[in-house]
C-alpha cells in the first residue's frame, strides 16, 4: 500500500482529491500539490488534498464573544467558531463514541473543553499544550466554561459540520 507523508502526517493513500477544483488525482499528483499547500483536510479516510478554497484560522473575536455570551447567558447548541491555545491534554474519554478531550484557553481566559469523536474523525496525534488551535463546533454551557462537541463531519447529514485546525490540517 502507498503512503503519503506531509509533514508529520503519514497515511496510506489511494486516491486524493483536490478540494480546490473538486477532481480526482493519483496520489503523486496530489502529494505535490497537498505538500505546497499550508492547508489539508485530514479525514478517516485519509488527506483529502489541499484544503485551499478555505481560508486558515478564519475563526474571528465575534466567534468567541459569542461563546463569552453563550456562557454568561447559559445557552447551549450553539454553533461555534474560535481559536485558541491548547492548555490542558486530558485523557481520552472512552465510554460509548470515543472522544478525544483537551482545554483550550481563548484570548480572553475563559477555557473550554473540547470533545472531539474519534470514532467519526481522526485523532490529532501530536496535539500539544501551548500551540495554538481553531475549531468549529457546538458549545453546550456548563459550570467550567462550556464544551464544544461535533467538532467532526455528520455523517448522517442532519447536523451542522464541525471540524478542527491544527497545524495545518483539518480534522473533521
Amino acid at each position: 500500500m502507498k503512503r503519503l507523508t506531509i509533514g508529520n502526517l503519514v497515511l496510506p493513500a489511494v486516491m486524493l482529491v483536490c478540494v480546490a477544483g473538486m477532481q480526482t488525482m493519483p496520489v503523486g499528483q496530489a502529494t505535490a500539490i497537498a505538500s505546497t499547500s499550508s492547508v489539508v483536510r485530514v479525514t478517516p479516510d485519509g488527506v483529502k488534498g489541499a484544503a485551499t478554497g478555505r481560508a486558515a484560522g478564519r475563526a474571528t473575536e465575534q466567534g468567541e464573544a459569542q461563546i463569552l455570551a453563550a456562557y454568561r447567558d447559559r445557552l447551549s447548541d450553539q454553533i461555534v467558531e474560535a481559536t485558541g491555545v491548547v492548555d490542558r491534554l486530558l485523557a481520552d474519554d472512552l465510554e460509548g463514541s470515543r472522544h478525544q478531550r483537551f482545554i483550550v484557553r481563548l484570548s480572553s481566559g475563559h477555557t473550554i473543553l473540547i470533545s472531539h469523536n474519534i470514532d467519526i474523525a481522526p485523532r490529532i496525534n501530536d496535539l500539544e499544550r501551548g500551540t495554538e488551535i481553531s475549531f468549529r463546533g457546538e458549545y453546550e454551557w456548563n459550570e467550567q466554561g462550556g464544551v464544544v462537541h461535533w467538532t467532526h463531519h455528520d455523517p448522517n447529514g442532519w447536523h451542522p459540520d464541525g471540524w478542527l485546525l491544527y497545524d495545518g490540517a483539518y480534522y473533521d
